[in-house]
C-alpha cells in the first residue's frame, strides 16, 4: 500500500512540474526582424523559440497606409486571436497605435487594420515552409500551420511585440 501511495505521490509531482515548466516557458516578448526574416519568442530575456516568416508583399518600410502591403514596424502588443475564416489562426496585432493614427491622420489616409501572424490560407496549407520562398502577405506575418499552434500557446494576448526593420 506504501508502495502505491509512493508512486501516485511521484506521478503527481512530475504532473505538477511539467504544468509548471508550460506556464514558465510562455513568452514575455515577441520580436520581429523583418530584414532576417524572423520572429523570435522571449522569455526572461532568453530566447525560447525563433521561427522563419514571410511578410507583406512590400516588405521594405514601415506600413503607413491601407493596401501598402507593408507590414508595420515599432512598438505594439498582441490584442486578439481567433480561429479565422480565411487562415488556419490568427493572432491580431495592436496596429495602427496611436502614432500609426496620427500619421496617416496628417497624410490624409487610412493606416490599415487587422494586422497579424497568421498561419497559411487553407486551401493553400500543404505548401508548409515553402510558402516563406516569397513575401506574400498583405502586411501581415505568416508561419506555418504548426508553427502558429505553438505561438497560440506559447504567446498570450497583451505581450509587447516589437517589429524592426
Amino acid at each position: 500500500m506504501k508502495a502505491i501511495l509512493f508512486l501516485a505521490i511521484i506521478l503527481f509531482y512530475i504532473t505538477l512540474q511539467g504544468a509548471y515548466a508550460v506556464t514558465e516557458r510562455k513568452a514575455d516578448k515577441v520580436l520581429v526582424l523583418k530584414e532576417k526574416r524572423l520572429l523570435l519568442l522571449f522569455k526572461d530575456g532568453d530566447i525560447i523559440k525563433a521561427y522563419k516568416i514571410a511578410l507583406g508583399k512590400s516588405p521594405v518600410g514601415h506600413k503607413v497606409m491601407l493596401g501598402d502591403n507593408k507590414t508595420p514596424e515599432g512598438s505594439y502588443f498582441i490584442s486578439s486571436r481567433k480561429n479565422s475564416d480565411k487562415y488556419y489562426k490568427t493572432i491580431f496585432i495592436s496596429y495602427p497605435n496611436e502614432k500609426d493614427l496620427l500619421n496617416a491622420k496628417k497624410l490624409g489616409v487610412a493606416p490599415g487594420n487587422s494586422i497579424a501572424i497568421h498561419g497559411l490560407p487553407k486551401d493553400l496549407a500543404f505548401l508548409d515552409k515553402l510558402h516563406r520562398q516569397i513575401d506574400w502577405t498583405s502586411g501581415c506575418i505568416a508561419v506555418t500551420n504548426s508553427e502558429i499552434d505553438e505561438i497560440w500557446e506559447l504567446v498570450e494576448d497583451g505581450t509587447p511585440i516589437e517589429i524592426r526593420p
